[in-house]
């Protein structure tokens, strides 16, 4: 960590170092320009036009942090889904959930979730065309038919403020055109890849034009099951989308979509050396007995006990399968989604623009995942456990889950006092509605619980935010959104013997949601509500108008929830709102008529109640527990440089370099929380008395297990943990040249890609073991330890770089294109999660040769 002066060194740092290489850049682009003459628009850095502010502009006069992709972007670059964003956004980490090919996590200056369960909402906004997608479950989409990508970094309070305290990404689709047109698009690739994708465009009237877009995906998996012989980790994908736009009148335009999209992919944590046969080292291996394809007329899940029966007096087991349909699930996880948008504009004078849009989203996931590979879970007795290919997993949820979602805005943009004032204001309204039906399995033969968990939200925001011009180079801009929210939340228990006359007190149910407390039992509350103001202020300066000088504050917010994921009542704790305050300052430059482009941006984040989601292995039951809480506050410090050149005719050139200080900040004092969860220091105290004790953190259940320490943000030696997915320093670079043969009429553009990003770690506590034996205070020796040594598994990630490459061949026509692209080129695998010491690896080395036909 590094003291506030050393922030400032490093940011001004940062800023020579733009400048140097604004000047090097600058330097070639200008004596190129000498030799060959005023540039086309063709050699210049593209200026993109964003709604980062609910209005058309350049992004270059917007006064926030934002990357954005146009379309030519995204495809010269190999983007094609939106984790491929992460290597161009600086401060971003993106990866798929544990288990879940169809979420993405998404952590933007530090704040993000991982959890997918629908009382937690992401902090990292998903819009689609305005429409905010609640659940992060089927986040991970491909691609298809874009007009642009933006990525906003910072809380996004009064524009975009449903939960957006770490940032946005905002995906705008084409509109339907007003010509015939189209693409037609086909891929192979590695595992068996087959892809296939169009779209086309057809004016119906000069008033009326509708588009068709739709892709399909295939593959066999990247990872080789040894117990089963199937493939795992497969991306199937598909989806449909058609567009109408309307003209009814002059000024009343109606646009409308709807959207169908597919995702069948799981995550499953893998090996790059068969955990059966470790001297095979040849892909990817897993070793769970689960099936893809189960026997027909099996029933997977059958035959189970309730295992808190088997390990509780009078320890007489109770059998007890999961129930529904999920039952039956197969290995695997499908996520459908349909998402309908209406649009009405209305130009109601020359400065005035009424906006009515109306969303409803439909969204189904079915799952049956294996969390622990069909074994035990590693723990310093037992850091690599044995294969047992049990046939039920090691750790398994299955799940099913409906999620619902209508949203209404009403907005209006305009300008007043001859354009002195622009504003933009509005009211939104969100109601989702969620039931999931999920059970939890350990160790082959146990039912941990099995439950209905019915969720809701209704909340009215109303928002305005005004520009005023106090002269030609200088502008002032205010904003404030008001939101009204109430989220319920309510649990039944599945299991046979809680539906009868009699249930037990321990089965899971609103009426038995009670923590005993010293001063009697306390009701867990069932409804949560939050009113609260999140304001922005910045101030602009154009000096010319090549450069955009900006600082601004900005408070987040982000809902409350439950820890439903909890397996017993006491645990299905609510937690609170997540806030936050950002103060940025920022540069925004131009240099040689647009050839070359600077941009930064420092930030100071100061979040209050921090949703903390940690799993760990229960040291009553043996399998993973989880638990969220405000444990602490929050505080990242930073800088973000992005630099796009066009130094001759041809080359795109790119660099972006992202640095981040931050730390947990700890409430001081022992006295637990209302719900009496221990407070962190007071766990810290726990664990330093447990460590002089000679107990070991991360050892089985028992007298020689440390279990204050690596939990919570507690770490093994007793610290404070270092924050999740926040290397100090991320870098990406690359670039591409077009090579142009005229006689042949085509243009050869080879392009790479390269991303490093500092050590970092993935889990709460910071978790990790290690080789090398420890020895507790009962003299019990163990075979690894948790406080150093060789990686063996654990939260630990150690620095690491990714190069993708492509070559491209396009028709100077560009009706014709052929790319041979690779993701990962030099296969390289490092730790994207963990969960309960579980490490979760990024996805190997892939290719793809694609043929692009546009008409």
């Amino acid at each position: 960590m590094i003291s506030n002066n050393g922030f400032a060194r490093t940011f001004k740092a940062t800023l020579r170092a733009g400048a140097l290489g604004a000047m090097v850049l600058g330097s070639a682009a200008y004596a190129q320009d000498q030799q060959s003459g005023s540039p086309s628009t063709n050699d210049q850095v593209d200026t993109i036009i964003v709604t980062a502010q609910r209005r058309s502009e350049s992004a270059q006069t917007v006064p926030i942090a934002i990357s954005a992709f146009s379309a030519d972007t995204l495809s010269n670059r190999g983007i094609a889904t939106p984790l491929q964003l992460v290597a161009f956004v600086p401060n971003l980490f993106g990866a798929n959930n544990t288990g879940l090919g169809s979420a993405n996590a998404y952590y933007i200056r530090g704040l993000g979730n991982t959890e997918t369960i629908a009382t937690f909402d992401p902090p990292v906004g998903t819009y689609i065309d305005d429409i905010y997608m609640s659940r992060q479950n089927g986040n991970n989409f491909a691609f298809f038919d874009i007009d642009r990508i933006e990525v906003l970094r910072g809380p996004q309070g009064t524009l975009f403020g449903r939960n957006t305290t770490g940032g946005a990404i905002n995906v705008i689709m084409k509109q339907p055109g007003d010509e015939i047109g189209g693409f037609a698009e086909a891929a192979y690739g590695a595992y068996d890849l087959k892809m296939i994708r169009g779209s086309i465009d057809l004016p119906l009237s000069p008033g009326i034009a509708i588009k068709v877009s739709g892709y399909y995906q295939d593959t066999d998996g990247y990872v080789n099951n040894t117990t089963t012989g199937e493939r795992a980790n497969d991306s199937d994908m598909a989806g449909l989308r058609g567009a109408i736009k309307m003209k009814i009148t002059d000024d009343l335009v109606w646009n409308g979509s709807a959207t169908y999209m597919r995702n069948s992919g799981e995550n499953l944590a893998n090996f790059t050396c068969d955990p059966a046969n470790p001297a095979n080292c040849n892909g990817r291996f897993i070793t769970t007995g689960m099936r893809q394809n189960p026997a027909p007329g099996t029933t997977p899940f059958a035959g189970t006990i309730d295992l808190i029966s088997a390990i509780s007096p009078p320890f007489v087991p109770i059998a007890v399968d999961a129930t529904g349909d999920k039952l039956n699930y197969p290995l695997g996880n499908e996520v459908e989604t349909q998402i309908y948008i209406s649009n009405f504009e209305w130009q109601a004078a020359d400065d005035f623009t009424f906006n009515v849009i109306t969303g409803y989203i439909d969204m189904s996931q079915k799952f049956a995942l294996d969390f622990a590979d069909g074994r035990g879970l590693p723990n310093i007795a037992n850091p690599i456990p044995p294969v047992a290919g049990f046939a039920r997993g090691g750790f398994s949820i299955l799940n099913d889950g409906v999620h619902k979602q209508f949203t209404q805005e009403v907005k209006l943009n305009g300008k007043l006092f001859d354009g002195a004032v622009e504003f933009v204001t509005g009211v939104f309204y969100i109601n989702e509605k969620n039931a999931t039906d999920f059970a939890d399995l350990f160790g082959n033969s146990f039912l941990l619980a099995d439950r209905r968990l019915d969720n809701k939200t209704e909340a009215w925001a109303g928002y305005v935010q005004a520009d005023l011009a106090l002269s030609d180079q200088f502008k002032a801009t205010a904003g404030i959104r008001y939101t009204d929210e109430e989220k319920t939340f309510r649990i039944s228990d599945n299991r046979f013997f809680c539906n009868g006359p009699t249930a037990p007190a321990r089965c899971l149910s609103n009426e038995n949601l009670i923590v005993n407390l010293a001063t009697g039992p306390l009701q867990i509350p069932t409804t949560q509500r939050a009113k609260l103001w999140t304001p922005r202020f910045a101030l602009n300066w154009t000096p010319n108008d090549e450069t955009l000088l900006f600082a601004s504050a900005t408070r987040g917010f982000k809902s409350g929830g439950w820890n439903a994921r909890g397996t017993a009542n006491n645990t299905l704790l609510p937690f609170d709102p997540e806030t936050v305050w950002s103060y940025e300052i920022g540069a925004k430059t131009q240099f040689l008529d647009n050839r070359l482009r600077v941009n930064v941006t420092g930030f100071f984040l100061d979040t209050s109640d921090l949703q903390t989601p940690t799993a760990f292995v229960d040291p009553q039951t043996g399998a993973i527990s989880f638990i969220t809480q405000n444990f602490a506050d929050y505080e990242n410090k930073g800088v973000e440089l992005e630099i796009t050149a066009v130094p001759t005719r041809g080359l795109n050139l790119y660099m972006n370099v992202g640095y981040q200080d931050d730390k947990y900040k700890i409430r001081e004092g022992l006295e637990p929380n209302r719900f009496g969860v221990q407070s962190v220091r007071a766990q810290q105290a726990d664990c330093l008395a447990q460590l002089a004790a000679g107990q070991v953190p991360l050892a089985p259940s028992g007298a020689n297990n440390a279990a204050a320490c690596a939990a919570g943000v507690i770490t093994a030696d007793g610290g404070i943990a270092t924050p999740v997915r926040t290397p100090d320093w991320t870098l990406a670079f690359g670039g591409s040249y077009d090579i142009a043969l005229p006689s042949a009429g085509i243009i050869i553009t080879p392009s790479v890609n390269a991303q490093f990003m500092s050590a970092l770690e993935t889990g709460t506590a910071n978790g990790t073991i290690f080789t090398g034996s420890t020895t507790a205070g009962s003299g019990t020796v163990f075979p690894a330890n948790p406080f150093s040594g060789e990686f063996i598994t654990g939260s630990q990630t150690a620095s690491f770089w990714q190069v993708s490459a492509a070559l491209q061949m396009r028709t100077d026509d560009d009706n014709w294109l052929v790319s041979l692209e690779c993701q990962n080129c030099f296969d390289k695998a490092y730790a994207q999660s963990s969960l309960a010491n579980v490490t979760y690896i990024s996805p190997p080395r892939t290719w793809q040769l694609r043929l692009r036909r546009n008409f």
